[in-house]
Formats: structure tokens, sequence, C-alpha cells
């Protein structure tokens, strides 16, 4: 794993990097929400308790990013479960471990929920 990644909670500056991402031809294929609607979007979703969008670093850049959601749950015993979706990696950066620190960071924060399961689904 590459020792220069690291990962945190995006924000709105991190906006134009994160469209440039699901930009690739293999994600949304330069189809993506202007940045206006993405700022809205991402208003949005800070209303929301648990779920929050996460950009990871590499040489100070934006270089990949995920969404994860924790959720309540009635079964289980009201553990709660855990989905990450719309994950990117930026081209230049993949095979060098990027994906696989995002999943790590994901698990990390989860853990401290004691979440009983986390499926992932890439965009």
């Amino acid at each position: 794993m590459n020792p220069t990644i690291r990962c945190r909670q995006a924000s709105m500056a991190d906006l134009p990097d994160i469209l440039r991402l699901y930009a690739q031809p293999d994600l949304d294929n330069g189809k993506v929400l202007s940045t206006a609607a993405a700022t809205s979007i991402l208003e949005h979703l800070d209303s929301y308790p648990d779920y929050h969008l996460y950009v990871a670093l590499g040489d100070s850049r934006v270089v990949g990013t995920f969404a994860l959601l924790i959720m309540d749950n009635l079964v289980h015993a009201g553990t709660p479960s855990a989905v990450i979706e719309a994950v990117a990696v930026d081209p230049s950066w993949q095979h060098q471990g990027v994906g696989t620190y995002m999943m790590y960071y994901a698990l990390r924060l989860v853990s401290k929920r004691a979440v009983t399961k986390l499926p992932c689904h890439r965009v």
C-alpha cells in the first residue's frame, strides 16, 4: 500500500476533483453533475447523520473518493449496517493501493459502530 495516501471527509472545495473522478469513461463517461448541482446535493448529504463523502489524497491531491452510509436497523438486535458506494480512483493512481486504503479507512470508521455488514458498490 502506498504510504503517501490518506483519507478524510470531503469538503465543498473537493467537488471539482470528485466530479473529475466520476467523469471517467468506466464511471459516468463525462456526464457529471454541474458544480452547482453537486454543491446542492453535498449540502443535503450533510443533513444526514451518517452519510458522508470521503476523499483519498495522494501527494496532497484528490486521487480517490467514496461515499459511506451507516444506517440503523431493527434486525440483528438493532446493530447498524453500512454501504460503501460511489467508489472512484484517478486512473493515474490505480493499482497503487488507493482503493484498498479507502476500504480499510471505511472499515475503521464502521468498526467504531459495530456494523453487521458492509457491502461495497462501485459507481
